[in-house]
């Protein structure tokens, strides 16, 4: 895949970049190296007023990065205007709670007495270089959720970002060099997916983190398993979203539009499968479906649309494969399916699809067990809460879900029933700096986000004091 900007929203491409050769690759590799051993000794402190830095440049260019987020992968300027501010805010999270999240653990004399120790302690260490290799759907979110809390504990990083969103990439190294930041401490990569093996294998880099599909996961972890270096790993998901009777129908039907059609649908911790109670199914179907009906699809850049292009042709043909394989075994088209008409001003060439919600999904159909990454929605009937938790789980991912209920003890069951690693009642998942963030199943492994995330790169170290020595 080149690395280049090509316009989703009418196939334009814009500008095109060289991938770096093996020298510079190497000059990074080694500026990284040396920069870790610098910043590893800087106190938390220098840290925070470094990346505090880092998020008020980011919020003076909030328009500017949002528009080239638009460009690149066609998310409404609106959004991207939120993505920025989102960074922003968890920049700053960090930079006032790295300290606290960090800070030296003292098990108690009791526990430690049968050791022989007289006093003990564990200590969060940096790592060292770690390489995020990271998609394009939030193109500035999803690093900075590894970028903030890496920087903090200490350590350096490297971005291989996708290959279609350069601008946004090389902004990013930007940001934090205007911030401050000694050189090598966080850059970016513009590599094809072809040089990872060997930059993931240079003894410089320490580990990895990675969010994208399950066959990018498997790569990198394999690589990293054979050089035995840490990894995390956030890959799809294919999220259920519960309504109960119990539940606030006509609120749970409007989120169920936000909660599918985020980002254009292109996100992983979007709602994707809607199961619904029977008693509750006809009422919630009606009105989840006007509301996707009434989505403005359309240029990104104006305000007043709602769903933008998808990021790649090749992604809005994967989405018209999975429709067209549920419609041809049996699946009822409710709203939507296909490419929007009418879309004049050379939008006729971009990547568009109509917000959709089927019904009447089977176990056959591959929408069912697979991920659908764009505006399409699968409805499902079930009869009550153990169906409706059975059918949640029957996939083989685990990244979050949604439960609408009033009921506690549906509550309780769905927490202790549902395999995902978050349960949102009463609203839609999403991801904030303070809670851990990440799956189970083929959703992936570790965690991003809160005190969680910032010692997934630390050395957890034991430290051991022998007997005081007897002065008397």
């Amino acid at each position: 895949m080149p690395i280049a900007t090509v316009n989703p929203a009418n196939g334009e491409t814009l500008r095109t970049f060289d991938a770096l050769d093996a020298e510079e690759i190497e000059r990074r590799l080694d500026a990284a190296d040396r920069a870790f051993r610098r910043h590893r000794t800087t106190g938390f402190d220098e840290r925070a007023r470094l990346l505090n830095r880092a998020a008020d440049l980011l919020d003076e260019d909030r328009e500017d990065i949002a528009r080239i987020m638009t460009t690149e992968m066609g998310k409404p300027l609106a959004a991207a205007r939120a993505e920025a501010a989102k960074c922003a805010k968890a920049m700053r999270w960090y930079a006032a709670n790295a300290e606290r999240l960090l800070a030296d653990e003292h098990p108690g004399d009791a526990d430690v007495e049968d050791s022989g120790a007289s006093r003990a302690r564990v200590h969060y260490r940096p790592l060292g270089t770690v390489l995020a290799v990271m998609p394009w759907n939030f193109p500035l979110w999803q690093v900075m959720r590894f970028a903030a809390p890496a920087l903090m504990a200490g350590n350096t990083g490297l971005l291989k970002h996708a290959s279609n969103v350069p601008q946004t990439a090389l902004y990013l190294e930007d940001l934090f060099t205007r911030a401050g930041y000694p050189a090598g401490c966080f850059q970016t990569l513009l590599v094809g997916s072809g040089a990872i093996e060997a930059i993931l294998r240079d003894p410089r880099v320490v580990a990895a983190t990675l969010t994208g599909s399950e066959p990018a996961g498997r790569s990198v972890a394999a690589v990293a398993g054979d050089e035995v270096k840490k990894t995390v790993l956030e890959l799809g998901g294919s999220d259920p979203y519960l309504v109960l009777p119990s539940a606030d129908i006509a609120r749970a039907a409007e989120i169920a539009v936000t909660a599918r059609t985020q980002n254009n649908g292109q996100s992983c911790i979007a709602a994707k499968r809607f199961i619904v109670h029977t008693d509750v199914y006809d009422d919630f179907a009606e009105r989840f479906t006007a509301g996707m009906r009434a989505l403005t699809v359309g240029d990104p850049m104006e305000e007043s649309t709602d769903v933008g292009p998808l990021a790649s042709e090749q992604g809005r043909a994967d989405l018209e494969e999975l429709v067209d394989d549920a419609v041809g075994k049996g699946a009822t088209v409710l709203c939507g399916g296909g490419r929007p008409p009418g879309l004049g001003g050379g939008l006729e060439r971009g990547w568009f699809y109509r917000p959709t919600v089927l019904a009447g999904i089977t176990s056959g159909m591959r929408i069912h067990r697979e991920e659908s990454f764009g505006p399409v929605a699968t409805l499902y009937r079930v009869a009550d809460l153990d169906e409706a938790v059975k059918l949640a789980n029957d996939s083989p991912f685990g990244l979050s879900s949604n439960v609408w209920t009033r009921d506690e003890e549906e509550m309780s069951r769905c927490v202790r029933d549902l395999e995902a690693g978050g349960v949102f009642f009463n609203g839609m998942t999403a991801s904030h700096p303070a809670l851990p963030f990440g799956g189970v199943k083929r959703s992936g492994y570790g965690r991003e986000l809160a005190g969680h995330g910032i010692r997934e790169f630390c050395n957890a170290t034991t430290v051991w004091y022998g007997p005081e020595p007897d002065t008397r």
